[in-house]
């Protein structure tokens, strides 16, 4: 089976970069492509594809927004998101939106193919961290915020929790609360092991 491929994105340059490095994979068919949602969510009305490569950021609606809805429209799509953005947080939203995998725009070629074999065979490609891509796929608890990996930082350097929320300028109770947050998130019982996990995931 030759897989359709859709390209989301509103920039005209990152489509034909995209569509000719796609050209160069024989086994791959680009079906179309749309600037916006509006357009996109009209294309696929009447029409459908194996799979959207979908940019976050569009100029009249989210790309998790549009991923959730497009997914309600076509069950059977299999959406990647294509974007600049390598945040967790984006990866985490476009995860939960339904999205089956993650790709920056400067990705090669090869990646691509990567991506695009195996989710054609059921399964998920998630490229953006690279530190934290194959945890992604079966750890959803691995979302920190900011102040979770500034805190966790000190928690490896032997600080306290007075000595943290001094040098953080917040109570000893807010460090307190982020150190059980950060037990509970990478699902571990003690400080020793909440350091070995997140040196393990290359998370410090």
């Amino acid at each position: 089976m030759t897989p359709r491929i859709f390209i989301v994105d509103d920039h005209p340059m990152v489509v034909e970069g995209m569509r000719s490095m796609l050209q160069q994979l024989p086994s791959v068919e680009v079906c179309g492509h749309a600037t916006n949602a509006r357009s996109c969510m009209g294309y696929f009305v009447n029409n459908t594809a194996d799979i959207v490569l979908l940019d976050i950021n569009l100029p009249d609606e989210s790309g998790i927004d549009v991923c959730k809805l497009l997914l309600q429209q076509k069950p059977g799509l299999k959406i990647i998101a294509l974007t600049n953005f390598d945040q967790l947080t984006y990866i985490q939203r476009m995860k939960d939106a339904g999205a089956k995998g993650y790709l920056l725009k400067n990705s090669t070629l090869d990646e691509i193919e990567q991506a695009i074999v195996a989710i054609m065979n059921g399964q998920e490609y998630w490229l953006g961290r690279d530190n934290l891509r194959d945890s992604l796929k079966d750890n959803n608890q691995l979302l920190l915020t900011r102040r979770e990996v500034e805190v966790l930082k000190l928690i490896a350097e032997g600080l306290t929790n007075p000595e943290i929320a001094d040098k953080l300028f917040v109570s000893a109770s807010t460090i307190d609360s982020h150190r059980k947050s950060l037990i509970s998130k990478l699902q571990v019982k003690n400080t020793a092991a909440l350091i070995r996990t997140a040196l393990e995931n290359k998370i410090i």
